[in-house]
């Protein structure tokens, strides 16, 4: 049985091909699942979907009038999934529940750094020669205070990072994580952390209490000075809100490695068109904001664990087998 993977990229393939032999055919795509693209899994039983696929009740219901049963992402989010639809389908949908936090936290820490030491700048400027040090100016973390917002696996990974860089430890979470405190985290108010924190970084699920977690007013709760990084959902943030604050000269920088609006986007070439999302547009201008391409994740170690994940998870599916990676059972 041949199995169709969707928005699978260059590096990822044969990673993907490799895991899958000896147990199934796998024809890897590059394009991204949504109404579009959908009617392209006629036939196939199972597919497996990237964390930007458009997996609403529209796609649900084209997949499923093609035949398939059974979704696989790629991905520990499933924001982007309407499960309810996918249960009245009788269709079942995995995901991957774990994979190596070392990856998010490292590349969180790499754009706090980046945007603290002003790496890019100076990059572009050694490039034409300008060896001037003006503008560059950056701050020490040892002794300041990191606010870590969701300190489960990888919120825990980038508080051992900062704990190593000599920083005080501010927590807030539905559940104190015991390690964290171990740290000497101590677990605050939102509006506390926010208020004292000199770097605030966001490891939170997307889910409708926590969309726009970092508001207008949040933004402006926060230290004139301080650092934002977010390499978890970009519905976390209000990004026309944070465009405002910055135009107002706030913030010493903001890393961010996913947005709000960013499904057709991300993981596309679009550099020779015009970008007509322009809060997206303004925010790549800021010289104190850099934006990546939701790669924190894109390690060879983390995609390793998601791709050989999700081929337990299609052999789970064969067997009948469910475990903690099911989100919608088989019906």
């Amino acid at each position: 049985m041949e199995i169709l993977a969707f928005g699978v990229q260059a590096d990822e393939k044969p990673l993907i091909e490799r895991a899958f032999h000896g147990h199934d055919e796998i024809r890897c795509l590059d394009v991204f699942l949504n109404e579009d693209t959908a009617p392209i899994a006629a036939g196939h039983e199972i597919v497996s979907t990237s964390v930007n696929a458009d997996l609403g009740a529209g796609v649900l219901e084209i997949l499923a009038a093609g035949g398939t049963r059974m979704v696989a992402q790629r991905s520990t989010g499933f924001n982007n999934i309407d499960l309810d639809t996918a249960g009245r389908l009788g269709m079942t949908v995995a995901r991957v529940s774990y994979y190596s936090p070392y990856s998010v936290a490292e590349f969180a820490w790499t754009l706090a750094m980046a945007v603290n030491r002003r790496i890019v700048r100076a990059s572009t400027r050694t490039r034409d020669f300008d060896f001037r040090l003006h503008g560059l100016m950056g701050r020490d973390m040892h002794g300041r205070t990191a606010g870590v917002l969701g300190t489960g696996k990888i919120g825990e990974a980038f508080a051992r990072i900062a704990h190593g860089f000599g920083m005080r430890l501010l927590g807030w979470d539905v559940a104190e994580n015991p390690a964290c405190m171990e740290l000497g985290m101590r677990y605050v108010p939102k509006d506390e952390l926010l208020a004292h924190s000199d770097l605030v970084t966001l490891h939170l699920p997307l889910m409708a209490e926590t969309r726009h977690l970092i508001d207008a007013a949040a933004l402006k709760s926060m230290r004139d000075d301080a650092i934002l990084v977010n390499s978890s959902r970009g519905g976390l943030i209000d990004s026309a809100a944070l465009v405002g604050e910055l135009r107002a000269g706030r913030f010493t920088g903001v890393g961010l490695d996913v947005y709000e609006a960013e499904a057709g986007l991300f993981f596309l070439d679009k550099s020779l068109e015009a970008i007509a999302d322009d809060t997206l547009a303004r925010l790549v201008t800021f010289p104190n904001v850099l934006v990546t391409s939701h790669q924190a994740y894109y390690t060879e170690d983390a995609v390793g664990q998601i791709v050989d994940a999700t081929v337990r998870n299609v052999l789970d599916y064969r067997e009948g087998r469910r475990s903690e990676n099911v989100l919608v059972p088989r019906g």
